[in-house]
């Protein structure tokens, strides 16, 4: 009888529906390298000769490398779990929105790569899913290049199983930023086109598999430092407890970073920046706000921070409910950000001490010039990804 055989079809489909779940991954949250760095009273100039002893020399010309990485993982902060191989092999990783590659250490690290000593390696040897590949990579961050090979496997993120994804086993990693880091490999988010090595990203392989109900996928940022979770990223959806009001999209302008269009920064009603529009990337590997030298500069005048060291500004932590309020026009919609938002109280030598959220740097062209809303912006505004329309949305967080 017909009605049966639609309702069992009807009900076949709601099963198939259902076991396409959205996929959540536990953020945890640690101290920046920079502020590791800062806590052992490592100055500057001692760090940068240590980057140069251990950073390689020889970096591969950079015609055919992608833009350079725009992460700063001295500022790296949110990490979490993913397994690779069958068993599984654990690792925690960035999940970065700047970068399109995954990698992690591999077992065949060289002697001298430190970064490989305190973290997790890969063993191809120990999978039975493990698909052998052996293309030499290289990603350039800064000074020194990591580099080593490509390999497939099974990899796992909360649940979510992607058969023969390609990956980086890093055989050498530079300088000491991936020794101090608390987690073990990068699994980058952004759009294949500045993938390394044409490597498909996981997203990627993701939607090519229907492996979830929508293409997108969100990010929430807590900034209570006292919560035990440092936030979440959803595969698949969105989460409408993590944020209030409804989500504003802006459409993304070049697909290789998370890349949309910003028309004005505000400082209070003192000062206007990205006078006549910029572009911005949204990127979760990058815990400031970064923005062209000039500008920051302009603004940490209008603020009163002054410089100290590796880049960072300080403020007088009393001052902090007089500072004025950042505004960014995105898509038609202020974005405000309050001396609250934007300063990081952070302890140095026991003494606590407050940071800008803001960073200088100039991206040089073709990828630049480029603001970059890392964390800060994001712990306020909860971000959503979508790949289905190619736009970025923003909510007041909670």
């Amino acid at each position: 009888d017909m009605t049966r055989l639609n309702l069992l079809y009807i009900v076949g489909l709601l099963l198939v529906a259902q076991s396409i779940a959205i996929i959540r991954v536990p953020l945890h949250k640690t101290r920046s390298l920079r502020r590791l760095m800062s806590d052992n009273g490592m100055s500057v100039e001692e760090l940068r000769t240590l980057a140069k002893t251990t950073g390689s020399a020889d970096s591969t010309p950079s015609s055919d490398l992608p833009v350079e990485r725009l992460t700063n993982f001295m500022d790296a902060q949110y990490y979490g779990e993913i397994s690779i191989g069958t068993p599984p092999q654990d690792f925690t990783v960035l999940f970065d929105t700047g970068s399109s590659n995954l990698w992690v250490p591999s077992v065949h690290c060289s002697f001298f790569d430190i970064a490989c000593w305190v973290h997790r390696r890969y063993n191809s040897k120990k999978s039975s899913t493990y698909i052998k590949n052996g293309t030499e990579f290289s990603i350039r961050y800064g000074r020194g290049s990591l580099s080593g090979f490509i390999s497939g496997d099974t990899v796992s993120v909360a649940g979510m199983a992607v058969s023969k994804q390609q990956f980086g086993e890093a055989v050498k990693q530079p300088g000491i930023t991936f020794a101090v880091a608390r987690f073990d490999g990068v699994l980058g988010m952004a759009y294949p086109s500045i993938s390394v090595a044409k490597v498909t990203p996981v997203f990627d392989s993701a939607m090519e598999a229907k492996l979830l109900p929508q293409n997108i996928f969100s990010f929430y940022i807590s900034r209570d430092p006292a919560a035990a979770v440092g936030g979440e990223l959803i595969l698949g959806g969105t989460d409408p407890q993590y944020y209030t009001g409804d989500l504003h999209y802006v459409n993304v302008t070049r697909k290789a970073y998370w890349q949309i269009q910003m028309d004005r920064v505000e400082v209070g009603n003192q000062l206007t920046l990205c006078k006549s529009g910029c572009q911005a990337i949204v990127d979760t590997g990058t815990s400031l706000i970064v923005g062209p030298v000039e500008e920051i500069r302009a603004l940490h005048k209008a603020i009163g921070a002054l410089p100290l060291l590796m880049g960072e500004y300080m403020i007088d932590c009393k001052k902090i409910p007089s500072l004025p309020v950042v505004s960014f026009s995105i898509g038609g919609k202020m974005f405000n950000l309050t001396g609250e938002d934007y300063v990081m109280k952070e302890s140095q030598m026991g003494t606590s001490i407050c940071l800008s959220g803001f960073m200088a740097m100039d991206i040089p062209p073709p990828a630049g010039p480029l603001w970059i809303l890392g964390d800060v912006f994001i712990g306020k505004y909860y971000t959503v990804f979508d790949r289905n329309a190619d736009r970025v949305g923003f909510a007041p967080a909670k």
